[in-house]
């Protein structure tokens, strides 16, 4: 089988809890997100949860893909083996490089979202990223699989800068903590860059966990303070661009 990524073995599986962990944690993001957009009507809302629920669908389609590729038992071994026998597909190779397209495709169309989510008009460089860059860097990663981490690396830069900026007019708590998990995961990126090294790999995959973590921590603290009134502001709209002015009604 064809090795597209760069798993050590003594690290299979370990790698499956990460993306079955960031994918719980993101779609909580995502729940709490249409949950509040119900409440005000602020499709902002609706655009970050639809954000984060992209990347929580790749992280489920990594799992699933390496699931099946990982172990042979249970339904993954009759899933496994209706792909090999299949006349749609010869291949488990195949749904490799199906899996993980997926996985990178709604990714970049995640970060993509959360990184158009703040700017009201789009530059020449939007529509580069959606006519070129984010389906390019799916469909070549397999063989130029940088392409992929420098992509999302640029988007998760342009958020962490976006959000720096609102972070500057509202100075929310939640706002900085957002920065945080987004400037680790850009570094996670970074580093996946020079994922051929077993322990780089490893390290990145240790940071992006980081990131989740310090996402599942702002859920946490939203849910359990998000109904209080906070000079800080503990609610989901504030790790957005609302100012202490605009929330005074």
């Amino acid at each position: 089988m064809v090795k597209i990524v760069f798993t050590p073995d003594w690290f299979l599986g370990k790698d499956v809890l990460i993306d079955f962990f960031s994918f719980l944690v993101l779609f909580t993001f995502f729940i709490l997100a249409v949950k509040t957009y119900k409440l005000n009507k602020n499709r902002r809302f609706l655009y970050l949860g639809w954000g984060f629920g992209l990347i929580g669908l790749a992280q489920l389609a990594a799992v699933i893909t390496k699931l099946v590729l990982y172990y042979d038992i249970g339904p993954t071994q009759a899933i496994g083996q209706a792909i090999v026998t299949s006349n749609l597909l010869s291949s488990v190779d195949i749904f490799y490089y199906a899996g993980f397209f997926f996985q990178r495709f709604l990714t970049l169309c995640g970060l993509y979202i959360i990184y158009r989510l703040p700017r009201e008009k789009k530059s020449i460089g939007d529509y580069i990223l959606v006519l070129y860059f984010m389906p390019i860097s799916a469909i070549i990663g397999d063989e130029f699989y940088y392409i992929f981490y420098l992509t999302s690396l640029f988007l998760l830069v342009m958020i962490v800068s976006n959000y720096y900026e609102i972070y500057k007019k509202n100075n929310f708590t939640n706002t900085k903590v957002l920065i945080g998990a987004f400037s680790l995961l850009a570094l996670s990126q970074l580093i996946f860059i020079l994922s051929k090294v077993e322990f780089l790999f490893v390290l990145a995959s240790a940071i992006g966990l980081v990131s989740y973590v310090i996402l599942l921590f702002l859920v946490i603290k939203i849910l359990k303070y998000g109904e209080k009134t906070k000079s800080h502001g503990d609610n989901l709209r504030h790790v957005g661009d609302n100012t202490r002015e605009k929330r005074k009604h």
